[in-house]
């Protein structure tokens, strides 16, 4: 089943704009805060460029054969993900958008962006926090129990 573009971009940007109000409402937990600037980061990039998240041919001829992405034209989605193979010259905030890859090698190979890694450490600052409050008492509560 083939989804319109206008449609699709229209889901991602609403769901940015969730995760935007849900950060908000948790925004007294730590690290939702570097979470919802990644989360911004990503939707700015977004917004700007059609609803949807660029990428150059030179970073996507990385993930795919060369002759796969050259048969893509350029201001076209690429494949039925989020995004959209524009040239650096054509990106609205180049900068914001899916140009990092990991080394060459790495048994999966995806393209990021800095919102992307932004989301990540914040991701993990939220979960790693999270959990060291209840750790902390439950082995306290082990200690008052007697054996």
């Amino acid at each position: 089943m083939h989804v319109p573009a206008s449609w699709v971009s229209a889901g991602l940007l609403s769901s940015q704009v969730l995760l935007l109000v849900f950060c908000w409402f948790n925004r007294h937990l730590s690290g939702v805060w570097l979470l919802a600037l990644g989360l911004a980061l990503n939707f700015l990039v977004i917004a700007a460029n059609r609803g949807f998240m660029p990428i150059s041919p030179q970073t996507a001829s990385r993930l795919y054969p060369q002759d796969v992405v050259q048969a893509i034209p350029l201001g076209s989605r690429f494949g039925y993900g989020k995004d959209i193979l524009l040239m650096p010259a054509d990106t609205q905030l180049v900068w914001l958008s899916d140009r990092f890859l990991p080394p060459e090698g790495f048994p999966y190979q995806v393209a990021f962006s800095l919102g992307d890694v932004v989301i990540s450490a914040g991701a993990f600052w939220l979960t790693a926090v999270q959990g060291k409050p209840l750790v902390l008492l439950a082995e306290k509560n082990r200690k008052d129990i007697p054996c």
